[in-house]
């Protein structure tokens, strides 16, 4: 059936909203309420309280979640060994965002820097192993600067000593 009123995409949401399958959810939202000030909008509960369907909004994005269930093919980065995704994060202050995930229990894999693209830029690992950077936008630059600069950055580190 057909409901012309219905959007296609529901209020509050964009086209792309990524999906996280965490071994833990409801911990994993505790996480990112702490880590990254998500305020949570739904969960759905399985009869044995496993998750199978959490929103959390982040910033003015939707972030999805659910426990990993392998029966469903539903397997979280520890399971996988890791995860070939990373969730790029804008913040107001990436060097509080960064010191804040740290310290509810985040993986510092860079700290924030300034980088060549325009951004101070970071990056961590949250407790259920999904990959995050957290970034700052500190420059408006052309594609052509970005690329001008890349090849400046790429050079720099080809000639530093090993």
């Amino acid at each position: 059936m057909s409901n012309s009123a219905v959007k296609v995409i529901p209020e509050g949401m964009h086209s792309l909203t990524p999906f996280l399958i965490c071994a833990n959810a409801s911990d994993a939202i505790d996480f990112y309420k702490r880590a990254f000030g998500a305020l949570e909008v739904s969960r759905t509960a399985q009869p044995d309280g496993k998750l199978m369907n959490a929103i959390l909004r982040i910033g003015d994005s939707s972030l999805m979640l659910m426990d990993e269930n392998p029966q469903w093919g539903a397997l979280g980065p520890g399971l996988l060994k890791g995860s070939p995704v990373s969730l790029h994060l804008y913040v107001d202050d990436v060097d509080a965002a960064f010191a804040l995930a740290v310290k509810q229990g985040a993986t510092a894999k860079m700290p924030p820097a300034d980088m060549f693209w325009g951004d101070r830029f970071s990056a961590l690992t949250d407790p259920f192993g999904h990959s995050w950077s957290l970034a700052t936008h500190i420059r408006d630059m052309t594609p052509e600067e970005i690329q001008a600069a890349a090849s400046c950055a790429g050079s720099a580190s080809a000639e530093a000593p090993q």
